[in-house]
């Protein structure tokens, strides 16, 4: 596992209570146990969800705590000795450094962009030229809606979590109604009654739709 793969946070949930909230190694490892400890398997299985999409995540202890170590020879056989690779020739510089060519290394990726002539015109005119001003433009865009693209997040990943832990509960249907019209008080009253855990993870998830 990469580290950007063990940094996103997860729960864990047995019926309608939560177990644990934490990182996913860490959550990997109370599966292991949980499994070790009920080998036949638990009457409730345990759900695992993302806590930043609220989507329901299969996950494989086994084959992600998997140890990764380097092939042993067998036979008793001596690995093959390694023999360094010779250093390539540096040609001559003349007393200067070699420049390389070509731009800079900036993490960019390349792709096809479809636009009409008169955007191309708009772009190879801005400073910098058209991919610069492309991500300016994006960067501003991502600034501006920033509040509204985090409101539409929080709401999908509030329902993904709502459709598979409580669509059976009383008052589902009206507490979605309110949760895409971005009822707050209609919300909350529709889920009141709902088990505490339940409760307290859809607040969790849903707390940058609402208004502070």
């Amino acid at each position: 596992m990469t580290t950007e793969t063990l940094t996103g946070r997860l729960t864990i949930f047995q019926g309608h209570q939560r177990l644990l909230q934490a990182d996913r190694l860490t959550v990997l490892r109370y599966l292991q146990n949980h499994d070790e400890l009920h080998p036949g398997g638990s009457p409730t299985p345990l759900w695992v969800f993302d806590d930043l999409s609220g989507l329901r995540l299969d996950l494989n202890w086994r084959s992600e705590l998997a140890p990764t170590s380097p092939p042993t020879p067998s036979d008793g056989a001596e690995p093959a000795p390694v023999t360094p690779a010779a250093a390539p020739m540096e040609p001559a510089s003349h007393g200067r450094a070699a420049r390389a060519v070509g731009r800079p290394k900036l993490g960019v990726v390349s792709r096809e962009v479809t636009l009409l002539p008169r955007h191309w015109e708009w772009l190879n005119r801005q400073p910098g030229g058209a991919s610069a001003a492309l991500r300016r433009l994006i960067d501003d865009a991502r600034n501006a809606h920033a509040e509204k693209d985090s409101q539409r997040a929080a709401t999908e990943a509030t329902y993904q979590f709502m459709q598979a832990m409580a669509g059976d509960l009383p008052g589902f249907d009206e507490a979605c109604r309110a949760l895409f019209a971005h009822k707050q008080s209609a919300f909350l009253l529709q889920t009141q009654a709902w088990p505490d855990d339940v409760q307290a993870y859809l607040h969790q998830l849903s707390r940058p739709i609402w208004p502070v």
